[in-house]
C-alpha cells in the first residue's frame, strides 16, 4: 500500500475508509432519524431568523478562566517540539509552563490555522507539511529538549476500531521514530486508557518500551478534573528520560483540585459545569462527561454525547449537548425543546480547559472535533511542570 493510500482514511472522510462502521438500522428507523434531522434544521432556521417563540436564555458570563489554572511561568530554558499537535492542548500547557516552542506538526490543515492564529510567532507545519511520516527528524537533533504529542487515539479507543497496529491511523511507531532521531532529553506521549488494556499489552511493550529502550520510561494515568478542568477526561501518559538521574527526579503530577469537593481533602474544588459556564443555580452541579469528537471518525456531528450515561448526566445538569451552536448568541436564540441550556463552541472550549480567545472557529463539527481530540491544557501544563522540575 502506498503512502498516499495509507493516509487517505486519516486525512479524508468517506465510507470506503477501512475503519468506517455504518449503522445497521431498518429503513423505518432511518426515516425517523431523517425526520428528526429535518425538524431540527427547520427549528434552527426559524431561531436564527428571530422567529423562535420560546423565551431566549440569557447569555451567561463564565466564572472559570482556564488561564488561572495555568499561571504563566518564567522561561525555564527548555525547548519543546510538538507532534500531533491538534488545536494545541499540550502546546499551550508547555508554553504556559515556560518552555520555548521549537515547532508543531499536525496533518490537519485546520490545526495549523488555529495554532498560527493563536501564536503567530510559532513555527507550525500542517497539512502535507505536517505529515510526521515524511519528516527528516535528524535536523532537530541538538535543538530539542522535550518532544511531546498525543498520537491519534482511535486505534485504541472504544469509539474507534480498536485495531491497533492494523489501523492506518496508528502513529505511535512514528512518534517513537521521531524521538529516536531527535534524541531529546525527555519525551511525553499521551493517549486513551484503552491503550493500557490487556489487548494492547504486547503492542505497548514492543512499540514504546522496547523501541525506546534507551530511555527510562514511566507510565501513569491522569484525570483532567483533578487539575481544575470541569470535564471527566482520563488519559495515560508515557514520560521518558534519556538519563536515569532525570527519571529518578521526576514526580508524577499531583492533583491541584478536588472534583468531588470532599471536606477531608485540602484542595480547592473543581467547578461544576453550571458554575464554570456562569449558569443559574438549580441546586445541582457536577463536572461534565467526556466531550465526544466525531470529526475524524465515521460521522460528522454537532453533538458531544458518546453514551446513554452521558445523555443522562447532561440532562441532570440542565444542559443540551446536541446541536452545539457556533457561539453563545446563537445558542441563546435556538432554545432546546426541553428548555435546557444549549452549549456553544466557546462553552466546549472552556469545559476542555482552553481560554475563550483560543481561535477555534466554526464550522461547529470541525471545532468540536478539534476540541474533543485535544489534551486538556491544564493537564498538559501539570505534566510540563513536572518534566521541567526533573530536567532542571
Amino acid at each position: 500500500m502506498g503512502k498516499e493510500e495509507q493516509l487517505k482514511p486519516y486525512t479524508a472522510r468517506g465510507t470506503d475508509a477501512p475503519w468506517y462502521r455504518g449503522w445497521n438500522i431498518s429503513e423505518e428507523e432511518r426515516e425517523r432519524f431523517r425526520k428528526i434531522s429535518r425538524e431540527s434544521r427547520e427549528a434552527k432556521a426559524r431561531a436564527l431568523a428571530g422567529l423562535c417563540d420560546d423565551p431566549k436564555h440569557p447569555i451567561p458570563t463564565p466564572h472559570l478562566n482556564p488561564l488561572e489554572l495555568m499561571p504563566e511561568l518564567e522561561p525555564n530554558g527548555l525547548r519543546a517540539l510538538s507532534l500531533f499537535s491538534g488545536c494545541g492542548g499540550l502546546d499551550l500547557g508547555f508554553d504556559r509552563a515556560g518552555y520555548k516552542h521549537v515547532a508543531s506538526f499536525d496533518i490537519l490543515s485546520e490545526t495549523g490555522e488555529v495554532l498560527s492564529t493563536a501564536r503567530p510567532n510559532w513555527v507550525v507545519f500542517s497539512g502535507a507539511e505536517g505529515d510526521v511520516t515524511q519528516i527528516n527528524w535528524s535536523r532537530y537533533r541538538g535543538q530539542v529538549d522535550v518532544v511531546h504529542g498525543g498520537p491519534p487515539c482511535q486505534p485504541f479507543s472504544q469509539a474507534g476500531s480498536r485495531s491497533g497496529a492494523e489501523d492506518v491511523r496508528d502513529m505511535i511507531p512514528h512518534f517513537a521514530d521521531a524521538v529516536l532521531k531527535i534524541r531529546p532529553r525527555a519525551f511525553v506521549c499521551e493517549n486513551v486508557l484503552g491503550l493500557t488494556s490487556k489487548k494492547f499489552q504486547g503492542y505497548v511493550q514492543e512499540n514504546i518500551f522496547d523501541r525506546l529502550k534507551s530511555y527510562h520510561i514511566l507510565q501513569f494515568r491522569l484525570e483532567a478534573s483533578h487539575f481544575g478542568v470541569p470535564h471527566r477526561r482520563r488519559r495515560v501518559l508515557f514520560v521518558g528520560f534519556r538519563r536515569r538521574s532525570d527519571a529518578e527526579r521526576f514526580l508524577e503530577p499531583q492533583a491541584t483540585h478536588d472534583p468531588n469537593g470532599s471536606a477531608d481533602i485540602d484542595l480547592p474544588p473543581t467547578m461544576g459545569v453550571r458554575k464554570a459556564l456562569g449558569l443559574s443555580d438549580i441546586g445541582f452541579d457536577s463536572i461534565s462527561p467526556t466531550l465526544r469528537s466525531g470529526w475524524t471518525g465515521p460521522r460528522n456531528t454537532t453533538s458531544i454525547v458518546n453514551s446513554a450515561a452521558a445523555v443522562k448526566s447532561w440532562g441532570e445538569l440542565g444542559v443540551w449537548p446536541h446541536g452545539v451552536a457556533r457561539d453563545r448568541q446563537a445558542a441563546s436564540a435556538f432554545v432546546a425543546k426541553n428548555g435546557h441550556y444549549r452549549l456553544s463552541i466557546q462553552d466546549c472550549m472552556l469545559l476542555q480547559g482552553f481560554p475563550e480567545d483560543w481561535p477555534i472557529e466554526p464550522p461547529v463539527y470541525k471545532a468540536l472535533g478539534l476540541i474533543g481530540n485535544s489534551v486538556s491544557p491544564p493537564m498538559g501544563y501539570a505534566v510540563a511542570k513536572a518534566v521541567a522540575t526533573a530536567l532542571c
